[in-house]
């Protein structure tokens, strides 16, 4: 079957920004021609169903895949196949609307300290906000046990329908957690400086503390002391390369949902702060018009959204000609699109992957495994829920 095109959008990145970019393509010698590569071949297997929302998923070194649920729960899929509930204290959970149970990231070292971290809506009496807590899990897969509760907290979160909650992480190629937060519908949020909603948040995954080089670490406010870029609506993914190039992936208000750079101390141009403090979603999704230095899409839906969310680069031989690319998950659009960027950081290919468009509805998260398999969740909800394995045979 071949790929569902759509019409690629003229090319808008600065040369500042494609000399940014330009490594996520692998170089090639000048005196050698690229190979050419074919599209590759895969099968697509459901490994697990009767799900909620599964909101995030990671694979461990040992090929044990851990995964949530928005509602609440952590889970696990056995190398056997079987998949069961990990025992987890979710009795502070905070699960409305969009907020609730959502990212969650394996340590770097995993394999060594069992430690990995969730980011999640709390709630103690009244109050509410996100979290994001360290665990570990027993070398049985049985139970998870809270290490650092929280890790980091006071991150806003909207009390009234949970709107905006974020909330996606990932850790860069310094071994610092990144924390891709949501506005929570607060209109001054994204561009204050003192608040941790709208942003991309760097940490130290041991202490909750700022990672060093941040842009804000000599601050004497705390929370800006953890900021790495603002001026965000609602990040939904985040993804690493292996060159060490962050990307983002955000819900535009009625257009413009994007992929952006994660570019240390820049500003990405949101700016919903209406009137008497109200919530302007008219305003554009980057204004470069109020913030002429705000840094561009790298991305763009254009005048719809698709509901863009979790995000993650193609690596390694068996994806062939997909090899370093970018697949985004869709919601509204129930797909998997495919960008391909130049050496020059130009979007030149962009494409609804056929087999994985409006089959199985709602998709919420691509996570490329430890396997080398592309692992997809689904977010069509009321327990019809499923998580596909995307495994390429050649």
């Amino acid at each position: 079957m071949s790929p569902r095109r759509r019409s690629i959008r003229p090319a808008f990145i600065g040369i500042a920004v494609a000399a940014v970019l330009a490594p996520l393509l692998p170089a090639v010698p000048a005196a050698a021609a690229p190979a050419v590569q074919a599209r590759p071949t895969f099968t697509i297997t459901q490994i697990a169903s009767g799900l909620s929302i599964p909101w995030d998923i990671a694979q461990t070194p040992d090929g044990t895949l851990i995964f949530d649920q928005r509602a609440g729960g952590l889970s696990v899929r056995r190398t056997n196949g079987s998949v069961a509930t990990l025992n987890a204290d979710m009795s502070d959970l905070y699960a409305n609307g969009e907020t609730g149970l959502m990212g969650l990231v394996l340590d770097p070292g995993f394999a060594g300290n069992r430690r990995f971290y969730t980011c999640q809506g709390h709630q103690a009496g009244t109050d509410k906000e996100i979290q994001v807590i360290a665990w570990t899990v027993n070398a049985g897969y049985t139970t998870a046990t809270r290490v650092a509760d929280p890790l980091l907290g006071d991150i806003p979160a909207n009390a009234s329908i949970g709107r905006h909650g974020g909330c996606r992480l990932r850790f860069d190629n310094t071994g610092a957690l990144m924390i891709g937060t949501g506005d929570n519908a607060l209109g001054s949020a994204p561009q204050d400086l003192t608040s941790l909603a709208g942003k991309v948040l760097r940490i130290d995954p041991m202490t909750g503390g700022p990672a060093g080089g941040n842009p804000g670490i000599g601050s004497a406010n705390p929370n800006t002391r953890l900021l790495w870029t603002f001026g965000h609506r609602n990040i939904q993914g985040l993804a690493l390369h292996p060159n060490g190039q962050m990307a983002s992936v955000e819900h535009g208000p009625s257009r413009d949902d994007e992929v952006n750079l994660v570019l240390r101390g820049r500003n990405y141009g949101w700016d919903p702060d209406g009137a008497g403090g109200g919530y302007d979603e008219s305003v554009p999704m980057t204004d470069l018009v109020k913030f002429p230095k705000a840094q561009p899409a790298a991305w763009s839906s254009g005048s719809s959204t698709e509901a863009t969310s979790g995000a993650t680069f193609l690596i390694g031989p068996q994806w062939q000609a997909w090899n370093g690319t970018l697949v985004v998950a869709e919601l509204k659009n129930q797909s998997l699109l495919r960008l391909t960027f130049n050496r020059q950081g130009q979007l030149i290919g962009e494409e609804l992957i056929p087999e994985l468009t409006g089959t199985y509805g709602r998709l919420r998260t691509a996570q490329l495994g430890t396997d080398g398999s592309l692992y997809l969740t689904t977010a069509n909800g009321g327990g019809s829920d499923v998580i596909l394995k995307v495994t390429p045979t050649g």
